[in-house]
């Protein structure tokens, strides 16, 4: 039955790897808790049936493709020896620690796993001297395979098939019992995932219906005076860059076809000796903390501003600013998924501005 069970992770792991879309659509950075229940097949040299118990993990959010999952397990399981007045359990305690490659951040959510941790094993068989309560704390090593589903924001349902490694001590001399060496169980988890410090959408504030307007009755036609002189206005000129161009999705490092893009507009600034000031300004989506999309915001147009100045702008008339998700010019109210990404492209871009020291309209 074991082999089965490893067969069958190989093969679904491959079934995901081939079949898996991109790991960008939702990613939010969230923490959330895993509590949930585990059915075991213990290593055949336990002689021990199948058995079960319940974990709890912590997980994080660390990247589009990337989450880490921490925490407590307890399994058990009755002897299966068949030596005459055996009675008993073995049992097992483990914390470890998770990476999880996210083959997508949509609600379907399949992954690979390696983990390592301690573990300690307990065989304690009652009729067998031996065997009593005869425990080691060793390592603990798993690769496994899984998937989660969220049905919103917070609440989810997270499930995994694993083999795990650890290490007993448990030998009967004068039986045919030896567990003394590396254990392998495999276990199947089911659990729920509650998910915290994940942004909610920002939401949409529909526009106002225009006040109805009242019938003016035409004013007397009266002598037309002549225009006002024009007023001074500053003469400034923005370039708007979408993030695509120049980063990877999620990145704050240039990408090689950025930086003909921004040669572009080093010309312009040489070409322009009036420019007195250039502003570098970073944007963002909403999807992620609205602290991340800060810090990314900023980054970003912190290397835009390094590059302009390696091509020979005056670094003394650039400032970079971020404004993180704070200023959206597409809002996407009610897109999920995949389309969220694409709708929200116009949100994540930089634009630079250059401000002139002499006026239009002014001697």
């Amino acid at each position: 039955m074991k082999k089965n069970l490893i067969n069958l992770a190989v093969a679904a792991s491959l079934s995901i790897a081939a079949f898996a879309v991109s790991a960008e659509d939702m990613y939010r950075g969230a923490w959330y808790l895993v509590p949930g229940v585990s059915y075991m097949n213990t290593e055949n040299d336990l002689d021990a049936n199948n058995g079960g118990g319940a974990f709890i993990k912590l997980g994080k959010e660390l990247s589009p493709s990337w989450d880490i999952q921490g925490g407590l397990g307890y399994n058990r399981a009755s002897e299966d020896t068949g030596i005459a007045g055996a009675g008993g359990r073995y049992k097992q305690t483990t914390l470890g620690l998770d990476a999880l490659y996210m083959f997508s951040r949509e609600n379907f959510r399949p992954f690979l796993l390696a983990g390592l941790g301690a573990a300690r094993n307990n065989v304690d068989y009652n009729g067998i001297p031996s065997l009593q309560d005869k425990s080691k704390t060793s390592w603990l090593a798993n690769v496994g395979l899984g998937a989660q589903y969220l049905f919103n924001d917070t609440f989810g349902l997270q499930a995994d098939l694993r083999h795990q490694w650890t290490r007993s001590n448990a030998k009967a001399p004068g039986t045919t019992f030896d567990a003394d060496g590396s254990v392998g169980n495999t276990l199947f988890n089911l659990g729920g995932i509650l998910r915290f410090g994940a942004p909610a959408p920002m939401p949409v504030i529909a526009d106002a219906e225009p006040a109805p307007v009242a019938a003016i009755e035409p004013a007397p036609v009266e002598p037309v005076p002549a225009p006002a002189p024009v007023a001074c206005k500053p003469n400034l000129e923005t370039v708007t860059v979408s993030a695509e161009k120049l980063f990877g999705f999620d990145k704050a490092k240039l990408q090689d076809g950025a930086k003909p893009i921004l040669d572009e507009t080093v010309a312009k600034i040489k070409a322009n000796p009036e420019l007195s000031a250039v502003i570098v300004t970073g944007h963002t989506d909403r999807i992620g903390s609205t602290a991340y999309n800060q810090k990314l915001s900023e980054k970003r147009a912190a290397i835009v501003k390094e590059y302009l100045v390696s091509q020979g702008v005056d670094a003394a008339m650039i400032t970079s600013v971020g404004k993180g998700e704070s200023e959206p010019v597409e809002a996407c109210k009610g897109v999920t998924g995949k389309k969220l990404i694409s709708c929200l492209a116009p949100n994540r871009r930089v634009v630079i501005t250059g401000e002139a020291t002499k006026e239009t309209g002014c001697n």
